[in-house]
Parts: structure tokens; sequence; C-alpha cells
């Protein structure tokens, strides 16, 4: 099989032992310890050492969010808004140069700091309402497919924040990561 390699940059490592958003937006994000590491431990099956969503049974498959930074820009230059942060999306690994939606189905591998980290693209992480008050109004519905992906690790290893390649089985257009990839809902009655 041959395999497509595209040099990306991981930005964020987001590492975060509780959930933030849950309840009624009104009443304000939980106040948890969030970590921009420098490096994250992902083991195969469970995902992110230290991570919410670590070896949690329902989260098997979906336990580590790939996040292309371009979406969030591509929001704020819709919105009219200053730039995001990108940790408030509460993704795992925010990218630089990524075409996520057509690793979706696919096995495929982050390789940084010398180490190697293998994925399948489970399903499109869907934004939450919270993007609205944590971003700005109207960031929820212009999130929606392109909030990333949510990946089951199939290989465990280290990532790294900085230079890292994106293997994929799939060729992708790096020009195309801040694209929505799944149609909006229609307004057809």
């Amino acid at each position: 099989m041959g395999t497509f390699r595209y040099d990306v940059e991981i930005l964020h490592l987001l590492v975060s032992p509780a959930h933030a958003y849950f309840g009624r937006a009104r009443d304000g994000a939980a106040d948890v310890p969030t970590d921009d590491a420098a490096q994250a431990e992902v083991v195969a099956g469970k995902g992110i050492v230290g991570d919410r969503f670590f070896g949690k049974a329902a989260h098997m498959d979906a336990a580590v969010t790939l996040f292309a930074v371009e979406s969030l820009e591509a929001i704020a230059a819709e919105l009219g808004t200053q730039p995001f942060d990108p940790l408030l999306t509460r993704r795992n690994v925010v990218l630089r140069g990524a075409q996520l939606a057509p690793l979706l189905g696919q096995d495929f591998a982050l390789e940084s700091g010398g180490g190697v980290v293998g994925f399948h693209g489970g399903r499109h992480a869907q934004p939450c309402a919270w993007m609205n008050e944590m971003l700005a109004p109207g960031a929820h519905p212009a999130m929606r497919g392109r909030g990333g992906i949510r990946c089951r690790a199939l290989t465990s290893g280290l990532l790294h924040r900085g230079p890292a390649v994106l293997v994929s089985p799939v060729p992708l257009d790096p020009g195309q990561a801040g694209e929505a990839s799944l149609l909006r809902p229609s307004r057809l009655p």
C-alpha cells in the first residue's frame, strides 16, 4: 500500500483529566487543569495518559481528537472575530497543515520527535453548543463538519509538539484543512 507523507506541525497537545464543558453553558465552564503539554503519551486502545477519555470503554474508538487549526482560523474569519485560543476547543492534538476528514475510516500515523503513533480515524468530532459561549456566538454551527476527528490509538508511543509528519494511506490536500467536510443541515421544511 502506498503511503503519502505530509509535513505538519503539532501546535498543541491538550491533556485534561476532567471535563470542563458540562451542565448549562450559562453556569460557566468547570475550572479544570488543562495541560498544553510538550509531549503526550499515547497507549494503544486506551488513548492519552492522564486525559479524561483514557481507558473509558465508551470512548475507546474515539479517545484521541485531532483538529486542524485552519478550521478555527476559518471560523474566526467567517464570524469576524479575533483568532480563537485553540485550547478552548478541548481537542487533544491541534495540527497545522493536515486535512483530516479523508482519514475517517483509515489507519494512519503521526511521526514526531523520533517516534510514531498509529491511529484509526473513527468519526467526526462534533462541536458542542459550548463553542458559542467559549469562542463566539455562532461558533457552534460554524464548526459543524470541521470540528476534527475522533480516533482510536492503534499503537503506543509519544507525540511531541513541533514539526511532525502525517503518514496517510490516502492522498490529502493540506490546502483544504480548514474546509467543512460535511454539508450543513439543510433548511428545507
